[in-house]
Parts: C-alpha cells; structure tokens; sequence
C-alpha cells in the first residue's frame, strides 16, 4: 500500500462505492484509476472502452492489453458518430459524453452495477471541459476529481504502482482534430490516425495533426520542434502524409497544445 494520503482518500472513495464500472481508455488517468479500483473492489468492478470511429485502433489495443494485464472484467462497445454531432458542433464534446455515457451506464444497470466512475482529474476543472456538464447530468463519479488528485500527483504515483502509463502523453478522441463546423467524415479520422501514428513512430510522442480537409496542420510538443527543420525528414513526412489523403502538410509554428481549435470560440 502506498502511504499517500490522497491514494488513502482515493481507496476509501472507491469502497464506499462497493461495485462499478469503469469509463475505461487506456490513458494515463484511467489506467491509474483501474489499478487502484481493483486494489479497493477486488472483482466488483468492470472497465468497459467504446469502440467509435473517432478512436484510434492503436489506441483500443492498448486498451484491451492493459486491462489483460490486470485482469479485470473488460467489455468494448462499439458506438456511432451520433447526427447530433455529425457537423461537429461547439457543444460536441457535451452531447458525445451524453450518448458515450448513457451507453456505458445503460451496461452498468444490465449487470447491476450501482455506478459508473471514469477519470476527470482535479486539473481538468481549469481547462475547457463541456463533457463535465454530461457527466454531471448523468451522475458519473469521478473519484480523482473528488479526492483533488492532479494530473503530475497522477503520474506520480503511477509510477510508484509500477504503471507503463505513468509518462504516456496526453491523448484525446479524433474529434478534437476536426475545426468546429465541419462535417466529420470516417475518413478523414482514417487519415488522422494513420498520420499521428507515423509521427509517433518517427519518435514524436506528443503530436497531433490537424485536418483542414485536405490539409494537414502538424503540432508537435515545442521542445521537439527542432527535430523536424531536417530536410530528408520534412520531405518524408510530407509524402508520406500525401499517401494517407492529405494534398497540403503543414506545421504549426506554435506546437501542440490542448484543444487548440478551442482557440477559435467567440472569435467568428
């Protein structure tokens, strides 16, 4: 047991619940949460990840591989891009977690868990969050929320569980690469993964590619930035990137940063 005092909180929060199911994605969050989930409920608790176009593949299996590791009860299901959300508007986020989770809480109450619990952690309160308002509405719990854990105390004490996860990058659904107003298109997300993915494996953790339709707007983490001024590198990308769908690759001079086509509410 780890003598933390907000670990200790957390293990009691989560026994008062006695049996749940977890919102599960295979972040950093959610992975921390399933571990110590399992510690204080034991077999009472189910991680249940959606399956949707807008998640990458790689992302799923990193899911599904996780939840192995630990041995927990694990289903995946599948959910559609919903008409509400087709021409991606600023309120996405609200009604993606409204479905996503009255989905999720519709396979709790099946197999007659109280509770569905996922991984807003206390960071989360200052950032851009509409899906919090869904969550509330639904009655999700949030137990990292409640017992005030940080994102940097997360990967903390991650580490300490011995956790893979502990340092992985931030990670979001595909929708947030899309501008607001646009309609969203399966492949166009087809695109995005395959690009991302790419990028990561040419060593570029923390990356996102921003699709403008046939142009692809590249952020990566400002302290890699220097990486890319390679010409057999840029030129690289750039075909590769064509070969995925793309006809214009672009870098964003700025990096990546959170939510960046937030910056474009209130400024139309």
């Amino acid at each position: 047991m780890i003598n933390n005092q907000k670990y200790l909180d957390l293990i009691c929060c989560l026994k008062k619940l006695e049996k749940v199911v977890l919102a599960f994605s295979g972040g950093v969050d959610s992975t921390f949460l399933l571990k110590v989930a399992q510690e204080a409920l034991g077999d009472n608790l189910k991680a249940v990840t959606i399956q949707a176009p807008y998640i990458p593949k790689w992302e799923l299996e990193e899911a599904k591989q996780l939840v192995a590791e630990l041995g927990v009860a694990f289903e995946m299901s599948e959910a559609p891009i919903i008409d509400e959300i087709r021409n991606n508007p600023e309120d996405r986020c609200y009604l993606c977690k409204k479905a996503v989770f009255s989905q999720i809480k519709a396979i709790a109450e099946r197999e007659g868990y109280p509770y569905v619990i996922d991984g807003t952690n206390f960071d989360d309160l200052g950032d851009y969050r509409p899906g919090l308002k869904a969550l509330r509405e639904l009655n999700i719990k949030s137990p990292l929320l409640e017992c005030q854990l940080s994102k940097q105390q997360i990967r903390i004490l991650s580490k300490e569980l011995g956790l893979s996860t502990w340092d992985k990058p931030p990670y979001a659904c595909l929708l947030t690469r899309i501008p607001y107003g646009t309609e969203l298109k399966e492949e166009d997300f087809a695109k995005i993964e395959k690009a991302e993915k790419f990028m990561m494996d040419r060593g570029f953790r923390a990356v996102r590619v921003r699709c403008h339709d046939n142009l692809a707007r590249i952020e990566v983490d400002k302290k890699d930035k220097g990486k890319l001024f390679n010409e057999q590198l840029l030129e690289e990308i750039s075909d590769q990137l064509k070969k995925f769908g793309f006809k214009y690759v672009t870098l964003d001079l700025e990096g990546y940063r959170v939510g960046s086509f937030n910056e474009t509410i209130g400024n139309k």
